[in-house]
């Protein structure tokens, strides 16, 4: 190949299910695990082989959250559609079952066996990584699909081609182009499908329509019994594993680990973010039993270096073909350069690049410009100034933390003024916790969901982690935004103050659109944040 032509994605195929895995090698195994002690997450220090790759096409635009439709007609259908999707199943009621969900692709005519895929799983980052991934492919000419959940404000954000959500017109079209054999499926099932797998039916529709030359998907919980893992994917991203849905898929990083690696299919690329060494040795089992490879975060690639920049950070990244330098990230926080760097070895192992022993990498331009376009809404995302005002997603522990670091990093705040809006069936407590060395005061509220966290209850345990007087409570997120606002314009502090409204993709969604103005939210938000 020249260094000027356009690169071919894999051959995706025609099989079916993954392949058998093979016998167990456990030296191979030990082997791996003995290497786990030695990962540095900030520190790559193998170089393998790659092709270069040109092109002149530049990344999408904009953020990917668009508002009602303007036409009454269009949004008619498409609330017709929200509706007919929130009657079923919402994402929190699970039966843990592919079974519904294969039967659907298989009267579709296995639409997802139509283009290669990279699937992502992990805990926290999916959807950052999983957009950073799309923009690099985007770069690269390659036509995209992409599936991701929760939304912020819209469900047509869901499903993206070419780097942007699929317009209202064509999501009510491609929910009308399935609805048929959806019914078809529900009534030789013993349930209905669920809200999520009518939607990963219409995404993997959408894409075979279009049709993309790659589907960058990720899960909506786990990863095994996931209705997105029907796919049979080359390369399984794995982002950080931390406790999250323990209800559902264990209360450990090892049980956790050993749900999300299910994506992991015979003879595919695994590509690993730095993981507990618990969860790691889990997936490295995984990987060894059905043969395979896997690139680690802090081995075959990882951050070199990083730099605080207007609007971002500067990155040195390593990745599977060798050194990126000069890469401008606009987001913040050192778990968003580690996302960026999960992506890079992700597009590279997709177009086979550490598979030879040459020595050579992606275009560096194309890279650049696809990073430097990159956005991600409501992931620190600043959504208006005096005061600074900034959502960010977190809903866990582990987001939680990687959200303090990040403000404290990028944002000289003297004083800041969280916003908290969580669901009840997430580890409060421990977010909280999290956020308390950074909150001067709170204010503790909830959003429209009905798995909103009582406001009381929340009330209860923001006293025990913060005190009464820093703990103010507003049930509506209105009044919540107000008073958090006027907080932080107190004592003449100027530009020095900063507000965080967090806890919730919903809380962040409900408050983007009160905040931005006249857009009103998407329906079909029954799932919440996930």
């Amino acid at each position: 190949m020249t260094e000027h032509s356009r690169p071919e994605p894999p051959d995706s195929g025609d099989s079916g299910e993954a392949g058998t895995p093979g016998d167990f090698d456990a030296a191979a195994f030990e082997e791996l695990i003995g290497a786990e002690t030695q990962r540095d997450p900030d520190l790559a220090v193998i170089e393998a082989g790659s092709r270069t790759l040109r092109t002149q096409a530049g990344p999408p635009a904009g953020d990917g959250v668009p508002d009602r439709p303007a036409d009454p007609e269009v949004d008619r259908a498409l609330r017709e559609v929200e509706t007919e999707l929130s009657k079923r199943w919402g994402e929190t009621k699970l039966d843990p079952s592919v079974t519904r969900i294969k039967a659907l692709m298989d009267v579709l005519g296995e639409p997802q066996r139509a283009y290669p895929a990279i699937h992502i799983t992990g805990t926290n980052g999916k959807t950052s990584t999983a957009r950073m991934i799309e923009a690099l492919l985007g770069g690269f000419e390659l036509r995209t699909g992409r599936y991701s959940s929760p939304h912020v404000q819209s469900i047509t954000e869901r499903i993206s081609l070419d780097g942007a959500p699929l317009p209202a017109e064509r999501f009510v079209a491609a929910y009308e182009d399935v609805k048929p054999y959806v019914e078809l499926v529900d009534a030789r099932e013993e349930y209905r499908l669920s809200f999520f797998e009518v939607l990963t039916a219409m995404a993997y529709s959408a894409f075979a329509d279009a049709p993309v030359d790659v589907a960058v998907v990720e899960v909506g919980m786990g990863g095994t019994w996931d209705a997105t893992n029907v796919l049979d994917a080359g390369v399984a991203v794995i982002t950080p594993i931390s406790l999250d849905h323990t209800d559902r898929l264990g209360g450990t990083p090892a049980e956790i680990a050993a749900e999300k690696s299910g994506i992991v299919k015979q003879d595919a690329t695994v590509v690993l973010a730095q993981q507990p060494i618990e969860a790691a040795s889990v997936i490295l089992r995984r990987a060894v039993e059905v043969d395979a490879t896997v690139a680690r975060e802090g081995m075959e690639f990882g951050v070199v270096s990083r730099e605080i920049a207007v609007g971002g950070q500067l990155l040195t990244l390593r990745g599977l073909g060798g050194e990126y330098p000069d890469i401008f990230l606009p987001l913040h926080g050192e778990h968003m350069a580690h996302n960026a760097v999960v992506a890079l070895a992700a597009v590279e192992a997709f177009f086979g690049i550490g598979a030879t022993q040459a020595s050579r990498t992606l275009d560096i331009e194309v890279v650049r410009a696809a990073f430097a376009a990159v956005t991600s809404p409501g992931r620190l995302e600043v959504i208006r100034s005096s005061p600074t005002v900034l959502l960010d997603a977190a809903h866990n522990p582990g987001g939680a933390q990687a959200a303090a670091a990040a403000v404290s990093e990028a944002f000289g705040f003297s004083r800041l003024i969280g916003v908290v809006g969580p669901s009840a069936d997430k580890d409060v407590t421990g977010l909280l916790e999290a956020f308390e060395p950074i909150f001067t005061e709170i204010v503790v509220t909830r959003n429209s969901s009905h798995r909103a966290m009582d406001v009381d209850q929340l009330a209860a345990v923001a006293v025990e982690v913060f005190g009464e007087d820093r703990v103010q409570v507003e049930p509506r997120l209105d009044d919540a935004l107000e008073a958090a606002i006027s907080l932080a314009e107190a004592e003449d502090e100027y530009a020095g103050a900063g507000v965080l409204i967090t806890g919730s993709v919903i809380t962040v969604g409900e408050a983007r659109m009160l905040l931005r103005g006249p857009g009103r939210r998407g329906g079909g938000r029954e799932a919440g944040d996930r």
